[in-house]
């Protein structure tokens, strides 16, 4: 099945650039480019892509306001939203993630790193750029979450922690198989029951409550 994706980026050339990148990937098919935010979200609106690929400084409407718009917790059938930026410790790719972005890339991110992510948010998982995962979460978990965490509805199992953990950590759905020494499909299963017993939506939501409540400080 082919992912539709929309990109947005005030940037021509940038815009331009990751559309021949996303059309040269098996599997994805770029059906729309908008230059600011608001058009981003009318275009979204109307065209219902899979996968909405945002930059986070446009005019008009920023990528935080227009991720808000079609992926916030009041939004009734959201779209999934990955937001692409130059930089990597920047607070408003923080502000991104809890206004319901599925995850981020840098711009310097390669074709098969857009083309995982693309293909993530589209299966309703969830991409971090692997070299800013911990770093982007660790500097600003230490400010508070916007709002008190609300606990588990039903006490984490340890293993349960285990893959909380390795999650906050950046690692892949593969890479904690690996280390906990289980099956890919049990890794997803636990992760299902993490996200329902914290009320969270995905993997990204599940490491900012790692750190926000200090399961996954260093």
């Amino acid at each position: 099945m082919t992912v539709r994706v929309l990109v947005a980026d005030d940037q021509e050339i940038v815009r331009t650039g990751l559309t021949i990148i996303l059309n040269t990937q098996p599997g994805i098919e770029v059906v729309g480019g908008a230059s600011d935010g608001r058009q981003a979200v009318e275009m979204a609106r109307r065209l219902r892509p899979d996968v909405c690929l945002f930059d986070i400084r446009m005019p008009r409407m920023d990528g935080i306001e227009a991720t808000r718009a079609l992926a916030g917790p009041t939004v009734p059938d959201p779209l999934a939203v990955v937001v692409i930026t130059t930089f990597d410790l920047d607070e408003y790719v923080y502000a991104a993630l809890r206004a319901g972005a599925r995850g981020f890339l840098l711009k310097e991110a390669g074709p098969d790193l857009l083309s995982q992510a693309v293909h993530a948010a589209a299966n309703g998982d969830a991409l971090i750029a692997p070299s800013v995962t911990t770093r982007l979460l660790k500097a600003f978990a230490g400010a508070g979450p916007a709002a008190p965490r609300r606990q588990p509805v039903e006490a984490l199992t340890d293993r349960e922690e285990q893959v909380l953990v390795a999650v906050a950590r950046g690692r892949t759905n593969r890479e904690i198989a690996e280390e906990l020494h289980i099956t890919l499909s049990t890794v997803k299963s636990h992760l299902t029951s993490l996200m329902t017993k914290l009320g969270v939506r995905n993997r990204v939501e599940v490491a900012m409550w790692a750190y926000e409540t200090d399961r996954a400080r260093p």
